[in-house]
């Protein structure tokens, strides 16, 4: 048997894949887009490549005893709930820069807290609090506090992303349970491949790219920023639960900050490098409890 603090090691190491991976749709979505790709194109292939991937797997496990109502549930929540995010936060881009995106739709690890502890699902403890702050420093430090006014209809796409998000994550960790993990994976891409490929069709922006560069980079954001992504998130989740897991998720940003350095040529800052630090110690301060917790047992 693994012991509880060895699961919740092995659950962090999860999370912490399922940002990277996360975080390097940013950086694959802007070498497409450059290229003449439309978003929606852009992901309804992403989405679509990413559940024939998983169509083998998903095959072997329908054996399992596995409600009606749990496999709407997931195509639902990777329909409609997946899909709603990705778009709102992108959408808001058109109102607001990528800075203060980043920063409001950071703020949902707060929000995943707070949820969890009016619910009574979680204790917000100090060592959370802590770890908590230390993350959300860090994220502000990284993309910068906002200091110009932003246009309010960005803000509340980007804000309502975030919400979303936090409902998002208990949601997901409460449907999976007793799924297998890339089963639930499977269920959630199809149903985000479905609502992106309407999309698409409805703007009338769905069509086969022929650069390979293009493929390419679509193929990674399936194989990367979907299946590794969605699959050790689900993995995670399980075992940590919503309000570590996206304390530790918050290493995003500064994934993308440095590949976006190696990729695109960007520069490193020093607010990158001090904002990742905070991150890193928040991301120590959950495991030192964890790993405490265990050894007093």
């Amino acid at each position: 048997m693994e012991s509880s603090g060895a699961s919740k090691s092995r659950g962090t190491a999860l999370i912490v894949i399922s940002a990277i991976s996360f975080g390097s749709i940013s950086v694959l979505t802007v070498l497409t887009t450059d290229a003449g790709v439309p978003l929606l194109t852009i992901m309804a292939w992403r989405y679509v490549l990413g559940a024939f991937m998983l169509g083998a797997t998903a095959r072997r496990l329908t054996s399992r005893s596995i409600s009606t109502r749990r496999i709407i549930q997931l195509l639902l929540i990777g329909g409609f709930g997946q899909a709603l995010i990705t778009y709102l936060s992108l959408y808001s881009l058109k109102y607001i820069p990528v800075g203060p995106l980043a920063f409001l739709f950071y703020t949902y690890p707060a929000w995943v807290a707070v949820i969890a502890a009016v619910r009574g699902t979680e204790k917000l403890t100090a060592v959370r609090v802590t770890a908590l702050m230390l993350a959300l420093i860090g994220v502000t430090v990284m993309v910068g506090m906002p200091v110009e006014r932003l246009n309010p209809i960005g803000v509340g796409f980007a804000l309502a992303s975030a919400l979303l998000y936090s409902i998002y994550l208990p949601a997901l960790e409460h449907v999976q349970e007793g799924v297998p993990a890339m089963f639930a994976t499977f269920l959630l891409i199809v149903g985000a491949a479905v609502s992106f490929v309407l999309s698409a069709l409805l703007a009338r922006e769905l069509f086969i790219p022929r650069d390979a560069s293009v493929w390419r980079n679509i193929l990674l954001l399936a194989v990367v920023s979907t299946v590794i992504a969605f699959s050790s998130l689900i993995k995670g989740l399980s075992v940590l639960g919503p309000v570590r897991t996206a304390i530790i998720a918050t290493v995003e940003p500064f994934f993308t900050a440095i590949l976006g350095v190696i990729v695109l040529s960007n520069q490193l800052s020093a607010a990158t490098l001090a904002g990742g630090i905070l991150i890193a110690a928040a991301i120590l301060v959950i495991e030192w409890s964890s790993t405490r917790i265990a050894a007093t047992a």
